[in-house]
């Protein structure tokens, strides 16, 4: 799987597409953004929608209230900006205004991870996956590509209650395709394998491939599984590759505290204990520098994943 043959495309460009269409389709869906209207691609939907489209400047608070507000009226409020404002700067608004009240809000946070390169550690959200996990009634979805990012949006529109879809700025290669099955709460196995377990969500499920595929030539079968929601996890999924492979690797470009990973950990700890390795950003910030560097850096390359493979391996025998 050469990523110089695949088809380049942020993940926030699915969701420009997405809820385009969906407005089109549907009179309830209202989007809103603070301020970063073409970097979020919620400026697509303002040209085709305008009527239903509302600029707030840089006033988070104030967009997820009204965000609120629509809800309860009965729309379907997509609140748009940067990740690490979508749920640090407003995690309150979030928290006591639309979780606790469990309300139809979509909350789109882009340019997440350490793949926004040179924006720096301001800008990179390394923490939205926990951030958002521990908030009752929320869904936490985290595309892998711009397709898959897509069929997120429009899902989300048919789930009650708030949702929170996590993308980047960054092109990733196009994994999926337009008729595999997307389904809010259940992994799709990409590989099959029977000697160890990948699960990976975002970008990281492309390296998580390639992993596999220099692993099988050393005789490794590994499972690669796209985890895309983290919330509501697919415990059986889980369960199944931790009892008939009985090793994993996780791969998140997030922090690994309360992330992905131990999502993951939470499930096998308490189920079915087996080796794992978590592969992801460890307490700490990010910083400037092209994604090909600070995935060197961060240790989140194809060989980061094949070198914890085999040490996981290691301990399973």
């Amino acid at each position: 799987m050469e990523k110089n043959k695949l088809q380049m495309v942020p993940t926030r460009d699915g969701f420009g597409r997405g809820v385009v269409e969906l407005g089109k389709t549907d009179e309830r869906v209202v989007v809103l953004s603070a301020d970063l209207t073409d970097s979020t691609r919620a400026g697509w939907f303002k040209k085709e929608l305008p009527e239903r489209f509302f600029a707030f400047g840089v006033s988070e608070q104030d967009m997820f209230g009204v965000a609120s507000g629509f809800a309860l009226a009965g729309k379907i409020p997509y609140a748009c900006t940067f990740g690490v404002f979508a749920t640090g700067r407003v995690w309150d608004q979030i928290r006591v205004s639309i979780a606790y009240m469990n309300l139809n809000v979509k909350i789109i946070g882009t340019h997440g991870g350490i793949s926004v390169g040179e924006d720096g550690a301001t800008h990179q959200a390394l923490e939205e996956i926990t951030l958002m996990r521990v908030l009752p009634n929320m869904t936490v979805i985290v595309p892998a590509d711009a397709v898959e990012a897509k069929k997120a949006t429009i899902e989300a529109a048919k789930h009650n209650g708030p949702v929170y879809i996590r993308l980047g700025r960054s092109e990733v290669p196009v994994i999926t395709k337009e008729s595999d099955r997307f389904e809010i709460g259940k992994a799709n196995v990409l590989k099959e394998g029977n000697d160890l377990a990948i699960f990976a969500c975002g970008m990281m499920v492309y390296y998580a491939l390639e992993a596999s595929e220099i692993l099988s030539k050393e005789g490794i079968k590994a499972r690669v599984i796209n985890l895309h929601t983290p919330k509501p996890i697919d415990a059986d999924t889980v369960k199944k590759a931790a009892i008939e492979t009985k090793a994993i690797v996780t791969v998140e470009e997030h922090t690994l505290s309360g992330g992905f990973g131990s999502a993951i950990s939470e499930i096998v700890s308490q189920n079915c204990p087996v080796p794992m390795k978590m592969i992801g950003i460890n307490d700490r910030f990010g910083e400037s520098g092209s994604q090909e560097e600070l995935l060197k850096k961060f240790n989140l390359e194809t060989k980061d994943i094949v070198k914890a493979a085999k040490e996981v391996l290691k301990v399973k025998k």
